[in-house]
């Protein structure tokens, strides 16, 4: 009996450790889902920003050259040289119902100022680049579809979720991407489309 006494305090500190850790085990099985998901959700906010600005290029190149590219170059180059008229609007002086107008080109502005103007320190190169990657570029295709007997321009820029959440925990990564293919949908981040003429992003429909 004096054994078992002596040994209480070491049997009552080893049922606490164990308590403790049982404790931090069930709050860690909790935080770690939630802290991934806070992740993601914090980092696809700029991977969609850089998808949207890669949209609202290949849209004012497609006004200038009735095409999408393909090469984060030119698209780049056009961001840097790239001009856009500015069109003023006047009433026909010899319609007299008044409907008619005459587009008055007045001056031209640069793509850079008409996209970026607000961004302080924008870097016109990192629009290739997948934030959070290790220097992964998007990948960029455009060309052309047939619909309705008519050739149509479709551009597509995506990239998968283990570019940007590669120094996750691999398997919640994995699971993400196999709870998307089951789905038959794209397994990361995209804008437009090879298939449809859509420049929409696959995180709008979400």
């Amino acid at each position: 009996k004096i054994m078992n006494n002596k040994n209480l305090p070491i049997i009552n500190i080893a049922l606490t450790l164990v308590a403790c850790l049982l404790a931090y085990l069930v709050f860690d099985s909790i935080r770690q889902p939630v802290a991934f998901e806070n992740t993601r959700k914090e980092r696809e906010i700029k991977v969609v920003q850089s998808l949207k600005d890669i949209r609202s290029t290949q849209t004012l190149f497609k006004q200038t050259y009735n095409r999408y590219t393909a090469n984060f170059d030119s698209l780049i180059e056009y961001i840097r040289t790239g001009e856009l008229p500015i069109v003023n609007m006047i009433p026909d002086p010899e319609d007299t119902t008044f409907t008619k107008t005459i587009n008055d080109t007045v001056g031209y502005i640069k793509v850079i100022d008409s996209l970026f103007n607000s961004r302080e320190n924008f870097d016109v190169n990192s629009l290739r680049i997948v934030p959070f990657s290790q220097n992964v570029a998007f990948e960029m295709q455009a060309g052309y579809i047939m619909r309705g007997g008519l050739k149509v321009a479709v551009f597509e820029a995506k990239t998968p979720y283990s570019s940007y959440l590669w120094d996750l925990d691999p398997q919640r990564v994995n699971n993400l991407r196999a709870e998307q293919e089951d789905l038959d949908k794209y397994a990361g981040l995209k804008v437009g489309s090879m298939d449809e003429p859509s420049t929409s992003g696959n995180w709008e429909s979400l």
